[in-house]
């Protein structure tokens, strides 16, 4: 089979001769302290590694469904190993320059009041040049005899929001000010149909993608009641298009406990949950129990394990095949790998995985 007929099928409960073999990807201090590990120096980016360990290939359009063009870059200060920037989604933020931490430290976000949104909405015209590659011409040509899944990210409508104002002004937002927030929310949504629509017509896709980033260990960051009045029927008009155009495998990006917003994204539309992270509480055996093949699962494999050595690996994957067998669930871990994972683990955790879930011999 072909790593898109294995990708589709798997999601669709149909046969497959194994499940596809994936991973999210690694924080960048991981791959650092790897290469005093045994992982080559050179393997220093996701797609490197991908390509080292020999995962299936999965590929996503580069189109732009959201705020385009982002602010430009600016570095503002310069203080040894930090660095304080202006990002693309115009906050300011503390960055580590030598490679020891992938996470910013937040200072300053773009919109802090109604009078900083005007210079946001400007940059949501789905029409404005530049958003499609020069060459999409040549793009959708290759797309047509392509062996791998291909896709295309919306966006997402909170995670949008959110990296626009920070989670607390967001927050207080919803209630002192819905109607800015449901403003914003329909110029993502009409920002992303409009982008979109070219790619839906002219390429026969197999997904789509979202990222909301909206919960944390204890549960979500918003109402469901708020998810269901701002969220619910924008996803719904976005996924409508989707499926008019042949897609219906909907990825959500979103780490955490999602128990309660689960449902929710189903009602949408959005029925692939990922990376279904195991120590926040969402649990992969509970998902399927309560929506059975509605919900389709992406990742899910408890990172807190592979830190605890080989036999606590074996059981975590153990634990995973009743799940496996089931269909609808390509496992791997359920976040990017940290660098409490020791390099060898990992190995023998990759060459476990084949074994016992996937279906794969030993590569030499």
């Amino acid at each position: 089979m072909t790593p898109r007929e294995r990708w589709v099928n798997t999601f669709t409960f149909k046969p497959v001769d194994r499940i596809p073999h994936e991973e999210f990807g690694y924080w960048s201090e991981t791959l650092v302290r790897w290469h005093g590990q045994g992982l080559p120096a050179d393997i220093d980016s996701d797609w490197k590694a991908d390509r080292f360990f020999g995962f299936d290939p999965r590929d996503s359009l580069s189109v732009s469904t959201g705020m385009y063009p982002g602010f430009d870059y600016q570095v503002i200060e310069e203080k040894g190993s930090r660095r304080i920037i202006r990002d693309g989604d115009g906050a300011v933020c503390e960055v580590f320059t030598d490679g020891s931490s992938s996470i910013p430290r937040f200072i300053e976000y773009g919109i802090k009041t109604r009078d900083d949104w005007p210079r946001y909405r400007e940059r949501l015209n789905p029409d404005t040049p530049g958003r499609y590659p020069d060459d999409w011409d040549a793009v959708v040509a290759r797309s047509q005899n392509r062996d791998c899944p291909l896709g295309i990210h919306m966006g997402g409508f909170y995670g949008s929001l959110r990296s626009w104002t920070g989670v607390e002004r967001l927050s207080e937002l919803f209630y002192e000010d819905p109607e800015l927030v449901h403003e914003m929310m329909e110029a993502v949504c009409e920002c992303m149909i409009g982008a979109a629509k070219r790619a839906l017509e002219t390429v026969q896709l197999d997904y789509a993608s979202f990222w909301e980033d909206m919960a944390y260990n204890a549960g979500p960051l918003i109402s469901p009641k708020h998810f269901e009045e701002f969220m619910v029927p924008r996803y719904k008009r976005v996924t409508g298009l989707l499926a008019a155009h042949g897609v219906k495998l909907n990825i959500v990006d979103c780490d955490g406990n999602i128990n309660a917003l689960a449902p929710l994204w189903l009602k949408s539309g959005v029925n692939i949950m990922f990376p279904i992270e195991a120590r926040a509480g969402t649990d992969p055996f509970e998902m399927r129990r309560r929506y059975g093949r509605d919900v389709l699962l992406l990742g899910g494999v408890d990172k807190m394990q592979l830190m605890r050595g080989r036999g606590a690996i074996d059981r975590e994957l153990e634990r995973l095949k009743p799940l496996v067998e089931q269909g609808g669930f390509i496992p791997h871990v359920d976040h990017r790998v940290p660098p409490d994972i020791p390099y060898a683990d990992y190995r023998y955790y990759l060459e476990r995985k084949k074994r016992v879930l996937l279906g794969l011999q030993e590569q030499p």
